[in-house]
C-alpha cells in the first residue's frame, strides 16, 4: 500500500521520540500490505476502527492514533492525523 505522507509519521516522532519504533513498525507492515478490503485490514491490525469515512490505527500499545482515509481501490492510505490518546479523546481532528 503507498502511503501518503510519511513526513507526518516523522514529525510525530521528532515531538515524542518514544514513539519511533512503534511508527515504524506499523508504516513497514503497511507499506509491504496490499489489502482489499476493511475486514482484511483488521486480520492485519485486529484494533483498528472505522470513524465515519476515515480508519483509526491503534499504535504503540494504544498510546498514538493514527486517523487514515484508505482507498483500497488504488492501495493509497493518506495520513490525516497522528495523534496521543489524550489528543484523539478531544476529538478536535473530527473538525478538519
Amino acid at each position: 500500500m503507498h502511503i501518503i505522507t510519511r513526513g507526518r509519521l516523522l514529525e510525530f516522532a521528532n515531538k515524542n521520540p518514544n514513539t519511533s519504533a512503534p511508527l515504524d513498525a506499523w508504516y513497514r507492515i503497511v507499506k509491504q500490505s496490499k489489502t482489499p478490503n476493511f475486514s482484511k485490514l483488521r486480520e492485519i491490525f485486529p484494533s483498528v476502527d472505522k470513524v465515519d469515512n476515515l480508519t483509526v490505527f491503534n499504535i504503540g500499545g494504544n498510546k498514538i492514533r493514527l486517523i487514515a482515509a484508505v482507498h483500497y481501490n488504488t492501495q493509497c492510505l493518506y495520513i490525516r492525523h497522528v495523534l496521543t490518546h489524550k489528543e484523539y479523546d478531544k476529538e478536535k481532528w473530527k473538525e478538519s
